[in-house]
């Protein structure tokens, strides 16, 4: 797909991790230039090299495209709004601020792709995952009619703790998952820390992430609803229950998960629904896809945080240790990246699927 010029992006909440990744993620993106970012008050008039001063948390420098540019005060949203064509959110505020303020960029004509949790639930958002649910964007007309826009809009993407799973639950549908049992190993930089900012987890495991588990069961439900009637009803099964543990890792959601299904599928039909299942992103080679969503690994120690984390530039799943159980038919063991595919990243391949299906656009 060509694009007459680059569109232009603001990055809301751009001085925290999230924000930086986004960051990271829009380096020499083919479709999109970074032109605004927006902070908390406290950050504005600043350069953002002056405003993260020492928080930056990416592996990879601080490009120096954005070094320079003028912060921009988030809650300023008309300012923001005039000088992009759309902005992704990551902003750190209450859930009901979150909520206004992402509502306020909309009715702007201004497209939102939210990396927050506030409007997971709200009945005409859609909350994707690319490869998983793509046609929930279908909603956004929906929504476009209760807010009066033409083209404003909020899009989301899921909690990051489910896409270890998730995406496996999805490539086998259709032997009917009806039972799930997760227990989710997540890393420190999904609170939005680094061991530096966190040393107390050295070492450590907290077990318990507040919202966490109630997200992870829930939330995969609503990726394989339907829209009805304007809005998107969640799916009954599988029934899903969770545990979530922090543990002393970096970047890498790992999950232990273990399945019962209606109809009984042979491990080598899982393993081939896995690594021949394809989505949207990959038939549209959209700049951010992975080549393969997932791979899985016939090793008796993979996946690994440490090996694997970076599948596909952190935008694939690593699938491991599928085997028979004897309580349950099949357990498995998943591994995503948190901040690529579970957060800004996933939002990125978010953004450049509804910019291919024309919902945004240059202003």
């Amino acid at each position: 797909m060509e694009l007459k010029r680059k569109l232009k992006v603001g990055v809301l909440g751009a001085t925290g991790m999230v924000g930086q990744r986004f960051i990271a993620l829009l380096e020499n993106h083919p479709w999109y230039e970074v032109v605004a970012v927006a902070a908390s008050p406290r950050s504005a008039g600043k350069t953002y090299a002056q405003a993260v001063g020492d928080r930056w948390k990416m592996d990879s420098p601080m490009p120096e495209a954005v070094k320079d540019l003028a912060v921009m005060n988030v809650n300023e949203v008309e300012k923001v709004a005039s000088a992009v064509d759309f902005v992704f959110s990551a902003v750190d505020m209450t859930k009901e601020e979150i909520m206004a303020i992402e509502e306020a960029y909309a009715k702007t004509e201004t497209p939102v792709v939210s990396n927050n949790s506030a409007h997971r639930w709200t009945p005409d958002v859609p909350m994707v995952v690319p490869e998983i649910n793509p046609e929930h964007f279908e909603v956004i007309e929906f929504q476009r009619k209760r807010l009066g826009t033409k083209n404003g809009f909020i899009a989301v993407k899921p909690n990051c703790s489910i896409q270890s799973y998730a995406p496996a639950l999805t490539a086998w549908r259709e032997f009917e998952p009806y039972e799930v049992v997760a227990a989710t190993y997540q890393a420190i930089s999904g609170a939005g820390k680094t061991f530096q900012d966190w040393p107390e987890m050295k070492g450590n495991l907290i077990p318990y992430i507040g919202g966490e588990e109630e997200k992870s069961e829930q939330e995969p439900l609503r990726l394989w609803g339907k829209i009805e009637n304007g809005v998107i009803v969640k799916a009954k099964e599988p029934l899903i229950t969770c545990q979530c543990l922090r543990v002393p890792v970096l970047n890498g959601h790992t999950a232990a998960a273990f399945v019962k299904f209606r109809k009984k599928p042979a491990k080598e039909q899982l393993i081939e629904k896995l690594e021949q299942y394809k989505g949207l992103p990959q038939k549209l080679d959209l700049p951010s896809a992975p080549k393969q969503f997932m791979r899985y690994m016939e090793e008796d120690n993979r996946p690994q945080v440490s090996l694997d984390v970076d599948f596909e530039r952190g935008m694939g799943i690593s699938i491991g240790r599928l085997r028979e159980d004897t309580v349950y038919d099949y357990k498995f063991v998943g591994l995503s990246h948190n901040t690529v595919r579970g957060a800004a990243g996933g939002a990125v391949l978010c953004a450049e699927l509804l910019t291919a299906q024309g919902y945004i656009e240059a202003k």
